[in-house]
């Protein structure tokens, strides 16, 4: 069996110790080095060749940023990073996305030892994520088999609808963007082409609970709409972008004519909160042929599901395609389930959502 050979970068001895123990538990990882700061590491790589990399956000000498963007022009790798919860830790790791890491792993400011131990699994899982997340189009992804917690369906949340709900008289589009494992750079990607007047947007993207709000307050600077992390009850609007809290699930529910954000605290589905599957599945029960379900790169099938659904209940569905996700689990899992009707590669999808809006206005115009 070929191992995932795994080069640790971070200044504290005491995270490399840790992270050593954990992944070295797994039987196809190997830690092949540790660094203490980037000069280091810059080293090791070449005279180790290691798969994947992790990589703490601030070092002596040189930081994690300023490294890793050396790193994807010369030499890209697939990066883990390694966060503190901490705000500035939060901005930077959600830069680092945006330079190409695949995903972060947080440590806690306190109880680091007992802490990490019980992120173990989920640490094991993200290096073979990585090991196997596209850095270039000649890789591809592969499921992992490492989770063993209790897999939820979107019931424990929400029942399926047996009979699609009837339509009420509204002109209000909304648009649901789900992502896991590479979204926030995937929606960066989108939202930051879109004009100001747009349709409602709701995404649930797979984020802790700090990143959501960072990242939603990151998308605001970034964004010619409004973009803000979700509170319960918001009536939802056009031109404005609600991201649900890492937190909650988002329900998007009627009041009247109106459409509005439920959130939801309740088990996790599909082992994420918040999950694609509930959000799709509240959209096809709600707003039916009134939706646009968007499906981004990610990790898993979370989604998949409520797309089909959404799909049935008369609304148009876009997966990203396999060439520019970072990894193609979601999408291909909708795309397998029959719940897709264009698949297309990131940077077409805003311009197709711009061109459904516009589509849309004019059926409006024509028949009022």
């Amino acid at each position: 069996m070929k191992k995932i050979k795994v080069l640790i970068i971070d200044d504290s001895a005491l995270i490399r110790q840790i992270l050593t123990r954990i992944l070295s538990a797994a039987p196809d990882i190997e830690v092949v080095g540790t660094a203490a700061d980037p000069y280091i590491a810059r080293e090791k790589i070449k005279r180790l060749a290691p798969d994947v990399l992790t990589l703490d956000v601030e070092m002596p000498r040189m930081d994690g940023l300023a490294f890793l963007r050396n790193l994807m022009r010369l030499h890209p790798l697939p990066v883990v990073m390694i966060s503190a919860l901490t705000t500035r830790g939060t901005d930077v790791t959600l830069q680092a996305l945006e330079y190409g890491a695949v995903d972060f792993i947080t440590k806690p400011r306190l109880d680091i030892t007992e802490t990490l131990d019980s992120y173990a699994e989920e640490i094991i899982s993200k290096i073979h994520i990585a090991a196997n997340a596209k850095i270039n189009p000649l890789q591809s992804a592969r499921e992992n088999s490492l989770a063993i917690t209790p897999k939820y369906s979107a019931d424990v949340i929400l029942q399926q609808s047996k009979v699609a709900s009837k339509p009420f008289l509204t002109t209000d589009k909304i648009i649901a963007i789900g992502a896991s494992t590479g979204g926030t750079e995937a929606i960066r990607q989108v939202l930051t082409q879109l004009p100001v007047h747009m349709h409602g947007i709701v995404i649930s993207q797979h984020i802790p609970p700090l990143f959501s709000r960072s990242f939603a307050e990151r998308m605001q600077k970034l964004c010619k709409m409004d973009v803000c992390e979700v509170e319960d009850g918001t009536v939802i609007l056009p031109g404005h972008v609600y991201i649900s809290p890492g937190s909650h699930h988002l329900l998007v529910m009627r009041d009247g004519a109106r459409y509005v954000c439920h959130l939801d605290e309740g088990a996790p589905v599909n082992r994420h909160r918040p999950s694609v599957d509930v959000m799709f599945r509240s959209v096809a029960q709600n707003v039916g042929a009134n939706a646009i379900g968007v499906i981004l790169t990610g990790m898993g099938d979370d989604g998949a599901r409520g797309m089909r659904e959404m799909h049935d209940a008369g609304a148009i569905t876009i997966a990203q395609d396999e060439h520019t996700s970072v990894v193609w689990g979601m999408p291909s899992e909708a795309i397998k389930r029959g719940g897709v009707d264009h698949v297309l590669p990131l940077y077409d999808i805003a311009p197709r959502l711009i061109r459904l809006a516009e589509m849309s206005s004019e059926h409006c115009n024509t028949t009022s």
